[in-house]
């Protein structure tokens, strides 16, 4: 087709919306304005933080790392299969002397928070995705657990 999509949720956290803190609704629209589309080439990734309003003027800081990633041609294509079609598919594939060009795909780390902090979003983004891209045997709720948690020693107490 023409390579336009839609944007996903693939994953969240928190998995269920905190009452003082609903997931925004349409975030995968936010992060792609420019539509999802596929490309030829892979681009570099990019970070931009942009402010989000609430109902109640509340600030919501989004910060989107987007990265690209090579789409499997079975990914492009879901075509319904039955006896007939197998064959006359089979007998086309051969016969086709150009190979259907890599197409890359954006995919979209996004960290909503009501606190102003640009460069710990970026870093915090950046470490998601160097996990995900060098494939490290961590999971991502223990990463993402571990950069969220801080530890506030008590006045007077032990450090």
């Amino acid at each position: 087709g023409s390579g336009d999509g839609q944007g996903q949720i693939l994953q969240r956290f928190p998995e269920k919306d905190w009452e003082d803190n609903p997931f925004p609704q349409g975030i995968e629209l936010f992060c792609q304005p420019s539509g999802w589309q596929l490309f030829t080439e892979r681009n570099p990734p990019t970070f931009f933080v942009a402010v989000l309003t609430d109902i109640n003027s509340e600030r919501h800081y989004c910060a989107c790392f987007t990265f690209w990633e090579a789409v499997e041609s079975t990914q492009l294509q879901s075509r319904p299969r039955n006896g007939e079609g197998d064959e006359e598919e089979g007998a086309e594939e051969p016969s086709s002397p150009l190979q259907p060009a890599q197409l890359f795909a954006p995919k979209s780390l996004v960290l909503v928070s009501r606190l102003d902090h640009a460069e710990v979003f970026r870093n915090s983004l950046g470490l998601i995705y160097t996990i995900y891209v060098d494939g490290l045997s961590v999971s991502l709720e223990n990463v993402i657990g571990n950069l969220l948690t801080c530890t506030i020693p008590i006045t007077g107490g032990a450090q």
